[in-house]
């Protein structure tokens, strides 16, 4: 492709609403272009390394046994309902209204449509497994959509599903689709770490998540420095004591001690004179198997994901202000355990605890000695909060937690009878009895791959592109487009790379070499082939490596040979 014809318009400054590397880069890169709140065009140069990222994705699902499909971006509520997940789903779901008044949504995933497909469509347990996949827009109505494709509320999504007679059949499917993503993202130059992650509102009940390592990254991986365990922050457990006996309590009785306007933790370590340690936070959800109080350590967080597996519940959320005094009789900030009638469970990290301080369930007041074995009645005793570096490590002896930062590019599911069962998509086995068949759920985002890869390998002069996603692997560029043989010698090499199969450009632009040097960096092509006059006289071009910087001069006779060689054509 020669650059004076293709549409590419790059930016000198980083745009001021974009915030992360990826958004700044593929902006000024001339990759994507904003049209709404987290919706984006994606221009040549960006569509090209989109497609070379679904290539690979293509390539070894169908090596792994899948077949592609494509269902419709628009779903009837029908489904969902089948499914049970059309109220359960959120304010993501963007549900609307056809001309007859026909419910819908656009599709934020598709476990109900191709549930519905194989449930018409497989009968016998000869017709099992089978696996089936698409690469295809998804819309999600995010709350607040940043980071550009990062975390857009429209981008394309490799969804893939499996189907199985058995649990141990479903095992396989998942195993063969975990090896797939390794070799998927390993292909596409990128240096990732599984991690044990929540199964959220798809369901299921075991889930990994594909995580590429980079510092600014959003997700926090806990990882183990002994064992090979690795968690996202949503699923990170922590270690289990010997006992969940609450520490015995001496005899005594709490004090209550007037607090005004006091409210945070940090407010009442100073008001007090405590650490965050000697705190017992008090939090309110409202679930639908009723309220509960989540009860941490003052310097600890409740993990909602963990809390909602203890309560037992599909749907949790903060309490409003209106629930709260309902309950606890006093405003946000005073709520405490002793003398609240809600189920209350404790975090792990309680265990020990022993004269506290608590809210008193009363405006402007709190309670200091409280001991939870003698003061307030526990109901359940679990792990319901964030792991965080130095914890120890769940599966293995005296290993402790670190924490990474990552970018989840990819996800997969053992999804049980979820929706097969709530759908009735069954199989008649050899005895001729129906069963529910077992799925599996696999989806990677393939947008997200792009930005990630940019996260992980940008450098303060632009995009760094792995070779296998690269739009174009080699720039051509001369020096001077008015030199004759320079530009005959440009020419020759960037055909020549061409006809044996490597995308290439060529920087044919009436441009001075610095702006096209700065192109050539700020959209990340991997080698760039430098064509000047003195160069040719001593019969060699320059050769840069983008990722290392290197500059090698090559003889004009072997520079194709020496580029074929490291794309891997």
């Amino acid at each position: 492709m020669k650059l004076s014809s293709m549409f590419l318009h790059t930016l000198k400054e980083d745009p001021r609403d974009a915030e992360v590397v990826s958004h700044k880069l593929m902006l000024r890169a001339s990759m994507i272009k904003k049209l709404a709140s987290g919706i984006y065009s994606y221009l040549p140069y960006g569509l090209k390394a989109l497609k070379k990222v679904e290539k690979v994705i293509r390539e070894e699902m169908n090596a792994a046994g899948a077949q592609e499909v494509l269902m419709p971006a628009v779903q009837p509520a029908e489904v969902w309902k089948e499914s049970g997940r059309w109220n359960v789903y959120g304010k993501e779901l963007l549900r609307f209204l056809d001309r007859k008044g026909g419910e819908f949504a656009l599709g934020p995933t598709h476990e109900e449509v191709i549930t519905s497909i194989v449930r018409d469509e497989v009968h016998s347990y000869r017709d099992l497994p089978v696996n089936l996949y698409q690469i295809q827009t998804k819309f999600r109505d995010e709350i607040r959509p940043r980071f550009g494709v990062m975390r857009s509320r429209e981008f394309i999504m490799k969804d893939a599903y499996s189907f199985d007679i058995d649990d141990q059949g479903a095992e396989k499917s998942y195993d063969a689709m975990f090896k797939a993503y390794e070799r998927i993202f390993s292909r596409c130059g990128l240096r990732f770490k599984p991690v044990e992650a929540d199964t959220g509102p798809i369901g299921g009940n075991y889930s990994h998540e594909f995580m590429v390592l980079a510092s600014t990254g959003e997700d926090i991986i806990l990882s183990c420095g002994k064992c090979s365990y690795a968690a996202n922050l949503e699923k990170a457990e922590i270690a289990k004591p010997e006992s969940l006996d609450l520490k015995q309590a001496p005899e005594g009785a709490p004090e209550k001690v007037h607090t005004p306007g006091v409210r945070t933790v940090e407010e009442v370590c100073g008001f007090l004179g405590v650490t965050a340690k000697d705190l017992i936070k008090t939090l309110i959800y409202s679930t639908d198997n009723g309220i509960v109080a989540a009860l941490v350590r003052g310097d600890h967080d409740v993990n909602e994901a963990k809390l909602k597996r203890a309560a037992g519940c599909e749907t949790l959320e903060l309490a409003d202000e209106g629930t709260i005094e309902k309950f606890t009789k006093a405003p946000r900030g005073f709520a405490g355990p002793v003398g609240l009638s809600i189920k209350k469970i404790a975090d792990f990290g309680l265990l020990d605890a022993g004269q506290n301080v608590t809210g008193a369930n009363e405006e402007d007041y709190h309670l200091k000695n409280v001991w939870l074995a003698r003061d307030a009645k526990v109901d359940l005793v679990a792990d319901i909060r964030n792991a965080q570096e130095g914890d120890l490590c769940p599966r293995c002896s005296g290993g402790t937690l670190g924490a990474i930062r990552g970018i989840e590019v990819g996800h997969v599911f053992k999804l049980g009878i979820k929706y097969s069962k709530a759908m009735n998509a069954s199989y008649l086995d050899v005895n001729g009895d129906l069963k529910p068949i077992i799925m599996g759920c696999y989806g990677i985002g393939v947008s997200r791959v792009l930005a990630a890869a940019i996260e992980q390998y940008a450098d303060e002069n632009g995009i760094v592109f792995p070779v296998p996603i690269a739009p174009y692997p080699v720039i051509v560029l001369p020096v001077s487009i008015t030199d004759e043989k320079v530009m005959g010698e440009a020419k020759r090499i960037y055909d020549e790379l061409n006809s044996r199969g490597v995308d290439t450009l060529i920087d044919d632009r009436d441009a001075r070499p610095g702006v096209k040097f700065m192109d050539a960096d700020l959209i990340g092509v991997p080698y760039r082939i430098t064509v000047g006059a003195r160069g040719l006289n001593e019969g060699v071009v320059e050769v840069k490596e983008r990722s290392s910087g290197t500059v090698e001069k090559i003889p004009l006779g072997e520079v194709v040979d020496y580029c074929l060689a490291r794309v891997n054509v």
